[in-house]
């Protein structure tokens, strides 16, 4: 299919291999135009379900993953299908979680560890990964 995301559109981080990724808060309305093919949403308690195919990762808010091992797999997968999917991530606000997780895609897909979180603050949100155990978390994260 290779669809792919507006690199333009509102959340959407290029990484360094050039796949786009969105990143949104849940607690906002759907983005108009294409949906998700694919989601992971981070949240302490389970989303509702959507059209798309999505997984779901414990994770409550301005804390780290409930299951480091499941939410490492599942963003290993998220990255393999940005490469022909539109792929979101989301947490409520779309801010500590979502911009946690997306430094640790950007350190799968190549960006240094200490590196990441000021990749993602510089091109998703300034705002983006929350709190000092967030940061340590994608620091630490391979």
């Amino acid at each position: 299919m290779n669809a792919t995301w507006d690199p333009a559109a509102p959340g959407v981080l290029r990484l360094p291999s050039g796949r786009l990724v969105r990143g949104r808060g849940l607690s906002k309305p759907l983005p108009s135009g294409p949906v998700p093919e694919f989601a992971l949403y981070l949240l302490g308690y389970e989303p509702p379900a959507v059209a798309w195919e999505s997984r779901w990762l414990r994770w409550p808010d301005f804390r780290l993953p409930s299951d480091r091992e499941a939410t490492a797999e599942a963003l290993r997968e998220a990255l393999a299908r940005s490469a022909s999917e539109r792929v979101e991530v989301a947490c409520a606000g779309g801010r500590g979680r979502t911009g946690t997780a997306l430094a640790c895609l950007a350190v799968l897909d190549g960006v240094p560890g200490p590196e990441a979180v000021a990749y993602v603050r510089a091109g998703y949100a300034s705002s983006a990964v929350e709190t000092p155990w967030q940061r340590r978390f994608v620091q630490r994260f391979q």
